[in-house]
């Protein structure tokens, strides 16, 4: 490869079981040909089946993590993922609100509330940081149909109408655009809408397979890699979303867990092993 390599930074909880949230940032990255930084904000003892327990990394410590970073390494995409409580989430956005007046690079945000095995992850204290703080951060918001419905205090969305209601709702609070993802609604296809202004709309069958553990961060984390080697936002969803299928359609090849396992972020690299 000539040249640096291109730099995305994730900041994300940490999964014990390796299928979501830092983990899958990185296999991510590393899968579509960006170089991974990470922020630690909380570390979780969690698997397929469920989350055991969740530990905060301080607010402190998360900025000393931003600082490093930032100080260093140049960084073209930011990723964010499961943050925690209202104090780190008022580090991460002071922080990243000083780094972007310097350099405004994009910023993914998936607001991540709630694990595959149920388990919640974002308490309710944080929902309204979270939309203060890092929503008006956000080249991108990443909501699915439930996670959208938190953020605007109503009901799931069950129509492409609502969703795409749904999704200028939450520009108005702050973000560029939002991808409204389709995964929780019925039906045999899944469809993804882009509402913004470089909006539109992308559409795959339902896969049947019940390792889908990590979709959500690895989806945004792939965007962010593409818009770290310089794609246009509808370029770097089209990208993201094709690798995605994927990665599901290839997850029953690995085998991790007895529960949700997670997707094959390396389908193209590992062959049919």
């Amino acid at each position: 490869m000539a040249g640096p390599a291109r730099i995305a930074l994730t900041i994300a909880g940490s999964d014990s079981g390796g299928g979501a949230g830092i983990q899958a940032d990185l296999k991510t990255f590393s899968a579509l040909g960006v170089y991974g930084a990470s922020v630690i904000t909380a570390i979780t003892a969690q698997n397929t089946r469920t989350v055991a327990a969740v530990e905060a990394v301080s607010p402190a410590m998360v900025a000393a993590q931003i600082d490093a970073v930032f100080g260093d390494l140049d960084v073209r995409a930011i990723k964010i993922g499961m943050v925690g409580g209202p104090d780190v989430i008022t580090a991460v956005a002071d922080r990243l609100h000083i780094a972007l007046q310097a350099d405004p690079i994009p910023v993914v945000l998936d607001p991540v509330m709630v694990a595959k095995s149920g388990d919640a992850l974002l308490p309710d204290a944080a929902v309204q940081a979270l939309r203060d703080r890092l929503l008006p951060l956000a080249t991108v918001l990443t909501p699915n149909l439930p996670e959208a419905a938190r953020l605007l205090g109503g009901a799931p969305a069950g129509t492409p109408a609502e969703m795409a209601e749904q999704g200028e709702a939450l520009r108005a609070l702050g973000a560029g655009h939002v991808l409204m993802k389709g995964g929780h609604a019925e039906g045999e296809t899944c469809t993804d809408l882009l509402v913004g202004p470089q909006g539109f709309q992308l559409s795959a069958p339902r896969q049947q397979t019940r390792n889908t553990h990590g979709t959500g961060c690895s989806l945004s984390s792939a965007i962010a890699a593409g818009l770290a080697l310089g794609l246009d936002l509808p370029a770097a969803v089209t990208r993201a979303h094709g690798w995605l299928q994927g990665a599901i359609g290839a997850a029953d090849g690995l085998g991790v867990g007895l529960g949700h396992g997670p997707v094959h972020h390396f389908y193209k690299m590992w062959g049919d092993e």
